[in-house]
């Protein structure tokens, strides 16, 4: 058994609620495009044989599948909010939860299992305290498992922010999230110091 207890309290969450973004707040630029996507169903009919395209037009204006708006794709439906849920989950092109802005995809094709890819996964999981298939609460972090990603010669393969890295090992993790977040430190400090007003 692997992790600590803290490890399983979040795992067992993610299980429980079967990754659903119920407790994901929207954003003021969410809130706008859902106003946006609510226009939008007005150009479907409102039959259930159009649910799959206005999923998938709704995860194109908001990036996934908020819980409010599976809410109004209901309504406008006719049909229950578990229905539309389930339809989703049923089909892995939908996600539940934001993009982070910091994407972690971590390889599990052939090359990349074989060489652990799967202990690398868990130690992401278990530095960010989320699953795979969701975001950190700072909308930070999020964390994908991918099928080949074509660089089996660099196996175990991770790729964060569209960077490829190669040759994971566990010990790796926890460092290149420390750069990221220090990268960002940097950056809000450059950006308060060439705020007027700061000398």
């Amino acid at each position: 058994m692997h992790g600590t207890g803290n490890h399983q309290d979040w795992r067992s969450l993610h299980f429980r609620t079967k990754g659903c973004s119920m407790n994901i707040e929207l954003t003021e630029e969410e809130k706008e495009a859902l106003k946006n996507v609510a226009l939008k169903l007005e150009t479907f009919e409102k039959h259930r044989g159009n649910l799959i395209p206005i999923l998938q037009m709704v995860q194109n204006n908001l990036s996934y599948l908020p819980s409010d708006a599976l809410k109004i794709v209901a309504q406008h439906l006719g049909i229950l909010e578990n229905e539309v849920y389930g339809v989703a989950t049923f089909y892995n092109q939908f996600r539940f939860h934001p993009p982070g802005k910091h994407p972690i995809k971590v390889c599990l094709g052939t090359a990349c299992h074989v060489r652990a890819g799967d202990i690398i996964l868990e130690n992401f999981e278990r530095k960010l305290e989320i699953p795979e298939g969701q975001t950190t609460p700072d909308r930070e972090f999020s964390i994908e498992r991918v099928a080949c990603v074509g660089c089996c010669a660099l196996a175990p393969v991770a790729i964060i922010d569209e960077t490829v890295h190669g040759h994971m090992a566990p010990s790796k993790v926890e460092g290149l999230i420390l750069r990221i977040k220090l990268q960002e430190e940097i950056e809000e400090r450059e950006k308060k110091k060439n705020e007027p007003g700061q000398s």
